[in-house]
């Protein structure tokens, strides 16, 4: 069963949300606060069966008391598997990306649809399940044991994990798509649509400065200074190149 955790505190919207989630054959677990949203992702975090744990949260941003960027904050620091959708205003533009740099994997605008909803939830969740896998042609190619060498990169296919230097980077599923998707593609110039397409499929409803923001975290991550990359290499205006020189 695929189970997600829905909070906000805004009824209406609620009620809506889960009726077109539970259609879509989702189990539903709906609060209307952060805290008991919380609360409801520590149990399940807690629980043996490992069955039991949300594959995806969808949260409100704006909430009263805790709001959902911290809150996307505490389950993004305990679960890098779990998929993160924001729920926000068109206002709430830097409260976007403040929840993308946060881990969120994306965001839906409201007012929404029940078919954009259920797209976006549902293509997190295949993310977020490791059910979606689809291979591009690559210049890079996995070895028998699943293992892909960059430079002082590792991919890591069967366990989808990432070393720099061997020690494994702290990347959410997302971020890992990515990252094994330029690394794949050594010198090869993508621009920011083919990224969008390969990480968020064909029928994503949202634009691609998600794209921008998650290459920004992912920079972080794994550049010494982020601010002159050696690896992710902007090319104005187009998209992004992996590049490995000499002294990589």
């Amino acid at each position: 069963m695929k189970k997600i955790l829905v909070c906000e505190d805004e009824d209406a919207i609620r009620d809506f949300v889960v009726i077109n989630l539970k259609r879509a054959d989702y189990e539903v677990t709906a609060v209307n606060t952060a805290e008991k949203a919380l609360l409801e992702f520590n149990k399940a975090l807690c629980e043996s069966e490992p069955e039991k744990a949300f594959d995806v949260a969808l949260l409100d941003i704006m909430m009263p008391g805790m709001d959902g960027i911290e809150l996307c904050k505490l389950i993004r620091k305990e679960s890098r598997s779990i998929g993160i959708i924001m729920l926000t205003a068109k206002a709430q533009e830097m409260d976007k990306v403040g929840a993308l740099m946060l881990g969120a994997d994306d965001y839906v605008t409201k007012p929404f649809s029940p078919s954009e909803l259920v797209a976006r939830v549902d293509a997190v969740y295949r993310r977020a399940s490791l059910n979606s896998q689809a291979d591009s042609a690559t210049t890079a190619k996995a070895n028998p044991d699943g293992e892909i060498v960059s430079g002082v990169f590792k991919v890591n296919t069967k366990s989808r994990s990432i070393t720099k230097n061997d020690v494994v980077l702290e990347l959410t599923q997302v971020e890992y798509q990515i990252l094994e998707y330029f690394i794949k593609n050594v010198d090869v110039a993508l621009d920011r649509k083919s990224i969008l397409v390969q990480i968020w499929g064909e029928s994503y409803y949202g634009d691609d400065k998600i794209v921008d923001v998650n290459i920004r975290r992912i920079r972080m991550k794994i550049e010494d200074n982020p601010s002159e990359p050696r690896y992710i290499h902007t090319i104005w205006g187009y998209g992004y190149k992996w590049q490995l020189t000499m002294d990589n």
